[in-house]
């Protein structure tokens, strides 16, 4: 595979893989949360959430991998290693950031300890953990696509 091809397959690859993963985000954001709080007893919404979100967990995953190692690959092949010493290619490191972050969230603190966590806050207060879900996942989306506007913006010649 030539160069030319193997830099459009990645940047394809990072694109459908910001697609599936952000608009993900948004789905559980705006619609499955919502919908979970508004159909379900409080009593049930945490578990509910936790049978629909293990399949966009998965999904979620293997996204952001894609896209980290699509996004890797590019800085590599393109050698824009410098761009992260550039203030005005900020949203370089905001995309690093939110990679990094899914990541810590999605392989370690999800697994290891925060959906524990949720269950001892449900016995304490059933409503919360909805609560606090709602109030990170619309923290998450309005980084991640605050990130991908100035992703878009900056790949594309917009300087600050």
């Amino acid at each position: 595979m030539d160069d030319f091809s193997a830099l459009w397959l990645a940047r394809a690859a990072h694109v459908i893989g910001v697609v599936l993963w952000i608009g993900g985000v948004a789905f559980v954001t705006t619609a499955l949360l919502p919908a979970i709080r508004r159909d379900f007893p409080v009593a049930a919404q945490l578990a509910e959430f936790e049978r629909y979100e293990r399949g966009f967990g998965r999904q979620a995953r293997w996204t952001t991998q894609l896209v980290g190692g699509s996004g890797l690959f590019m800085v590599w092949k393109l050698d824009l290693w410098f761009r992260f010493a550039t203030p005005d290619a900020f949203w370089m490191h905001a995309m690093l950031a939110i990679y990094l972050l899914f990541t810590l969230l999605l392989f370690v603190i999800e697994p290891l300890f925060f959906h524990r966590l949720l269950r001892h806050l449900a016995q304490r207060a059933p409503a919360l953990p909805l609560r606090l879900l709602g109030r990170l996942h619309w923290l998450l989306l309005t980084l991640s696509l605050l990130t991908t506007g100035f992703a878009v913006a900056g790949a594309h010649g917009w300087a600050v």
